[in-house]
């Protein structure tokens, strides 16, 4: 009877014991640290975190944000923790944290809320962490990996590692691997483990590796005899050298009790001063303190009596350092893991000086597109014409508030760009006919006053356009889909902008070889360019082809105006800041040829950026230089890189 008595008890027993473990709460957690999470101490409140943390319950995660935005609540009659949302008046609707659902009101005086400080709000963020990095929300795990890698913490690596191997996107699993690597470098205590993870960021360009290698290699400088037998020495240094001057060196050695400083004239004249008594300094008359020698002397009679300091008159800093071994050390105790971080910043050094000349000449080849955009038309007027046309620029500036114009009549930042390019080409090609008829055709073979004509025609179209438009600059907007910029690493980029130059670059010199080589306006334009007489002798009219010549040179002007407002300001004096290196351009490349221009764009766009990756704080030097340099070229190749035979040649 006894036997069956026991029996009965133990199969209640065990059974009662998976039950009592199947309905644990979130709530039970919360009231077995329930005084440590009302006293809210940063030192105690670890294990209440952990537990909420660790507990393996569904709720766990609300429960930790709600604690952490201060929605956390505890009713004072029972103590049963709630969150609450603010209803009406004083009262807050109170939410379960194990179901989610309502289960009541409460007045605010019936509650207490709890307000973790910013310390305790960090632990709870720390440890939110698994469960941000295992979020079903692939976006939401993405912008957690972020966070870690600007500001990461050493709780934050265990739960990293423990997500890698759970992740299903391998883009995301990329990304939590290397910021694993990261979290590793700064905060594990595993020697060999730092040097593997530094070592598998040789050659990157990411601006994160950067920055967590730096302070691994950052080093102080010491007095060596000071330093112990263990200390990372990275060099040993002599005082008066370039990298530890004679007083830092000094200083150095006074604070690490190596010398006694010696004390100043300041301070000896203040220290005879306190000693002066019955009219004298250590037996000396004032009166006879009239020479520095009679004071030092006096000086030295009160350090023999030990009232003052000790001075050596002989002892100079100088003297003081002679000899003396400094050196500098890594603040990183880790030989191992500085010379992994040195090996390692040395190959991100020389993949981000690569990767920088590449950068560099993306930078010159879309600087060259530009000038290129800018040339062509000059190429025709000057360079096939030999008429020097100084409102170039002028047409350039048209075409640009062309394409301000039409924005604000169409709204559409692509339909108003795409309207533009044309409308601007008809206008500024009917501003050169005019131009060409009215002025240029009564000055043919008299560069001078072409220039002077031109030139004040420059500036009459500059007054116009501030007349109209004012001073203000004018915006011209790329359309929404030319936004940002192409980057290829964390060291080049390029903007899109930049890109749809150079692809427009590339187009019109396809359609201006179409038109000079298929098309009868390029044959006679050829024709009239080599010998006009005998042109004229064949049937052409070379007063028409100069007209649509010109023409079709301000046309290109007014597109190329609409391509740089989309970066550039629109002003009055757009055109201004583009003249004098479309003239250089055309002269460079060889007068009249295309192909010329389209060289000595790539020369100068290419010569201006490498000038200013010298000197990048003083653009206006660059361009000097390159002035000089271009002045130079024309010395030794005056007609330009390719020599064109024919009128424009001078032939």
């Amino acid at each position: 009877m006894i036997r069956r008595i026991i029996a009965a008890c133990l199969l209640l027993l065990t059974c009662a014991l998976p039950v009592q473990g199947q309905d644990r709460t979130i709530q039970d957690v919360l009231q077995e640290h329930a005084d440590v999470i009302v006293k809210s101490s940063r030192k105690t409140i670890a294990p209440a975190i952990e537990a909420v943390a660790n507990s393996g319950l569904p709720a766990a995660q609300d429960v930790l944000e709600a604690w952490q935005a201060k929605d956390m609540w505890q009713r004072d009659s029972d103590g049963v923790f709630f969150k609450a949302v603010k209803a009406e008046g004083s009262a807050y609707d109170l939410l379960d944290f194990d179901t989610g659902g309502p289960v009541g009101q409460a007045d605010k005086s019936e509650l207490t809320q709890m307000k973790p400080n910013s310390g305790i709000r960090a632990m709870i963020a720390a440890a939110l962490v698994q469960f941000q990095l295992n979020d079903p929300d692939p976006e939401r795990r993405r912008e957690a990996l972020l966070a870690i890698q600007r500001d990461g913490e050493a709780s934050h690596l265990a739960p990293l590692r423990a997500s890698i191997k759970s992740e299903s996107d391998p883009e995301i699993r990329a990304l939590k691997e290397v910021t694993e690597r990261l979290l590793t470098i700064s905060f594990d205590p595993d020697e060999a483990a730092r040097v593997t993870a530094i070592e598998g960021f040789k050659g990157s360009l990411s601006l994160d590796t950067r920055a967590a290698l730096n302070p691994i290699v950052t080093t102080h400088i010491a007095y060596a005899d000071g330093v112990g037998e263990t200390a990372n020495v990275k060099r040993e240094l002599r005082a008066g050298s370039r990298d530890l001057p004679v007083a830092e060196a000094y200083a150095l050695m006074v604070a690490a009790g190596a010398v006694t400083p010696q004390p100043s004239l300041a301070e000896r004249k203040a220290a005879l001063e306190a000693n002066i008594s019955d009219g004298s300094v250590a037996g000396i008359p004032l009166a006879e303190l009239n020479t520095q020698e009679a004071r030092d002397r006096a000086y030295a009679a009160l350090a023999d009596q030990g009232l003052v300091p000790d001075f050596d008159p002989a002892a100079t800093e100088e003297t003081a350092v002679q000899g003396v071994r400094f050196a500098e050390i890594y603040d990183e105790p880790s030989r191992a893991v500085t010379g992994a971080a040195e090996a390692t910043l040395a190959s991100i050094n020389r993949a981000v000086g690569l990767n920088q000349f590449f950068d560099l000449s993306l930078d010159g080849l879309s600087l060259a597109s530009i000038y290129f955009l800018a040339a062509i038309g000059l190429a025709i007027t000057f360079g096939v014409m030999g008429v020097i046309n100084m409102a170039h620029g002028e047409f350039i500036m048209m075409g640009a508030y062309t394409g301000y114009v039409v924005q604000q009549v169409i709204p559409d930042y692509t339909v108003s760009i795409i309207v533009a390019i044309p409308l601007a080409f008809a206008v500024t090609f009917a501003a050169g006919v005019a131009m060409e008829r009215l002025i240029i055709r009564w000055l043919y073979n008299r560069p001078l006053e072409t220039l002077l004509a031109t030139f004040g025609v420059s500036i009459a179209l500059q007054q116009l356009a501030k007349n109209i438009f004012g001073t203000q600059a004018r915006p011209l907007t790329s359309p929404g889909w030319l936004d940002g910029a192409l980057s290829f690493n964390d060291v080049v980029s390029i903007s899109y902008i930049r890109i749809a130059i150079f692809v427009l670059a590339l187009i019109f010199l396809g359609v201006f070889l179409f038109i000079m080589k298929k098309t009868r306006l390029g044959l006679e334009t050829r024709a009239v360019t080599q010998n006009p007489s005998m042109a004229a002798s064949m049937g052409i009219n070379p007063d028409k082809v100069n007209m649509m010549t010109f023409g079709l040179g301000s046309g290109i002007a007014g597109i190329a105006g609409v391509a740089i407002g989309l970066y550039a300001k629109v002003t009055s004096e757009l055109g201004a800041d583009y003249i004098v290196q479309s003239f250089m351009t055309v002269v460079v490349g060889g007068v009249g040829n295309i192909w010329g221009t389209l060289l000595g764009a790539t020369m100068i766009g290419f010569l201006q950026k490498g000038i200013e990756w010298f000197n990048p704080s003083n653009t206006l030097a660059a361009q000097t230089y390159m002035i000089v340099f271009i002045i130079i070229f024309i010395q030794f190749r005056p007609k330009g890189i390719i020599a064109l035979k024919g009128r424009a040649a001078g032939d």
